[in-house]
């Protein structure tokens, strides 16, 4: 039996709001060891569109020692979103017991998606190189 693919180490992958047809990042990493979830965004000056960071699993997270506010998205294991706290600035913290996994996302992202508890995610590759991970629906047609 095949074991289930795991991301290369430091991939990076797409988020898709599929219940409002937007995109939440396009360059998400993946914090998934206890060192990387322990370090999360810790040491950097900001967060470009697009970017983000997903801690799994986690239900709280602080911003102690950050330089810059973030948008958190808290998802259950179906990747439904919980809850989302906008603009958390430096030197909070913020917890959802209910929640599987958490986006850390650059602040305004949540506004600018309108992003809402109750909405579902997805998560794929993400492009590389400028090169989309998947063909676009008029190309995999046939003509």
């Amino acid at each position: 039996m095949a074991l289930p693919q795991q991301p290369a180490p430091d991939a990076r992958l797409l988020v898709t709001n599929l219940t409002r047809g937007s995109f939440l990042a396009t360059r998400l990493e993946v914090a998934d060891s206890g060192p990387k979830r322990n370090k999360g965004l810790l040491g950097r000056k900001g967060l470009a569109a697009g970017e983000g960071l997903w801690i799994i699993p986690c239900e709280s997270v602080h911003t102690f020692f950050m330089q810059f506010a973030i948008d958190l998205v808290y998802l259950d294991r179906k990747h439904v979103i919980k809850k989302v706290r906008e603009g958390v600035p430096p030197w909070r913290i913020s917890v959802c017991f209910s929640a599987h996994s958490i986006l850390e996302l650059p602040s305004g992202t949540i506004r600018s998606t309108k992003t809402r508890a109750g909405d579902t995610l997805e998560f794929s590759p993400a492009a590389i190189d400028g090169l989309l991970p998947f063909a676009p629906p008029e190309a995999s047609s046939p003509k």
